[in-house]
């Protein structure tokens, strides 16, 4: 049994894509721990404006190439081309391959085996409609489908409990589902000692998509602000559905309640959460939802959907926030919440102590153990 040495990443964007969110960062931030240890990692991504073909990245070697879908066909190439010494992974020699599948995978294992795991955040039955009647149902066969069954003698990786719960559902064997949760960067010293608003502010950290439902953040606030005319609402995070809901919030007359902060820095983001009285996460669908327990480390308590699956995971419903059955009951929470700074602080409280028990070295070496199981040619499941 030899260690690990070498290690593939294939993912359809990096942390510095425009649309990049929770699962690129878990990609990443693991990769980077792995490279600290001493193993070659290399990550295999899409191309955006601005960004080179080849960069290091936290001792994470990019290679980049191909567009939103395109990004898989030139990956697969890339693979192919590497056996014979030729493209630019040719000096890449894995010893496992992590393929992570939002929603369609990188179909490694057509080159590489069982040394492929795959890595799944979170099942897209609820998303690929936004693709298209045509694409959507071509997606869904291959998620639900075509992937199990090309898959099914290979660890599957994932990172909640309800996510494994999905996966069975689709076929994967229970007896090959890992799961290793988010880790957690520290958030700035200064900004958590920061103050917090004198008035309500409500705060939403997402992309802008549209399975992130932030019209439901939007319609919330616009019917609470009646009876509080100070609240604000700051949505922090960027994506092609921005003007669709720039235009709702106008539409909706709340236009001066509302600040888009677009992509920001670090600092900028945890400066928002420490002013912050509530985050309001509404996403149809989740693997886990990092940004909860980002909010998390300021006392911020989230209010979110129980049926957005990795929710239930990362929020204790009634200790470290509120999970609510539909838009009615967002309403009536959050205006508890609100208006209950007793009951905010407890959930807050806790929400922090809980924040605590995640870091990314801790999930890098959960990983870590995943991928030389299979290595090993073994499996893992169930929590590591």
């Amino acid at each position: 049994m030899s260690d690990l040495r070498s290690v593939l990443l294939l993912c359809w964007r990096d942390t510095g894509h425009p649309q990049g969110g929770g699962s690129e960062t878990y990609v990443q931030r693991i990769g980077a721990q792995l490279a600290a240890s001493g193993i070659a990692v290399t990550l295999r991504t899409a191309r955006y404006p601005g960004a080179p073909r080849r960069e290091v990245v936290d001792g994470v070697r990019i290679s980049r190439a191909g567009g939103r879908y395109s990004v898989y066909v030139w990956a697969l190439l890339a693979m192919a081309a590497a056996q014979v010494g030729l493209g630019p992974l040719r000096g890449v020699r894995p010893d496992v391959v992590v393929d992570a599948q939002n929603g369609l995978p990188f179909c490694a294992r057509v080159v590489y085996g069982r040394r492929v795991v795959v890595l799944v955040h979170h099942c897209h039955r609820e998303q690929w409609p936004v693709a298209g009647p045509a694409l959507g149902r071509v997606g869904w066969f291959v998620e639900s489908w075509l992937s199990p069954r090309l898959h099914r003698r290979n660890q599957y990786l994932t990172v909640s409990l309800p996510s494994a719960r999905d996966l069975v559902a689709l076929g994967a064997d229970n007896e090959r589902i890992a799961v290793v949760r988010n880790g957690l960067d520290e958030a700035p010293a200064q900004s958590l000692a920061g103050p917090r608003s004198a008035t309500p502010r409500v705060v939403v950290l997402s992309r802008l998509v549209p399975h992130k439902q932030i019209e439901d953040a939007l319609q919330t606030v616009a019917e609470l602000r009646p009876r509080s005319p100070e609240l604000h609402l700051d949505i922090v995070g960027d994506g092609w559905w921005r003007q669709r809901l720039v235009e709702h919030a106008r539409s909706l007359g709340i236009s001066d309640a509302v600040t888009f902060h677009g992509h920001v820095d670090d600092v900028t983001k945890h400066h928002v959460l420490q002013s912050s009285w509530v985050h309001v996460l509404p996403s149809r669908k989740e693997g886990w939802g990092l940004a909860v327990v980002e909010a998390a480390q300021h006392r911020v308590p989230t209010i979110g959907y129980r049926s957005s699956g990795g929710l239930s995971d990362s929020i204790v419903d009634g200790v470290t926030g509120i999970l609510v059955d539909d838009r009615a009951e967002l309403v009536d929470r959050l205006e508890e919440l609100l208006s209950d700074p007793v009951l905010r602080d407890q959930l807050g409280v806790k929400a922090q102590t809980r924040s605590g028990e995640f870091s990314w070295t801790q999930s890098a070496e959960a990983a870590r153990g995943v991928l030389q199981a299979v290595h090993d040619g073994g499996f893992i499941s169930g929590v590591v």
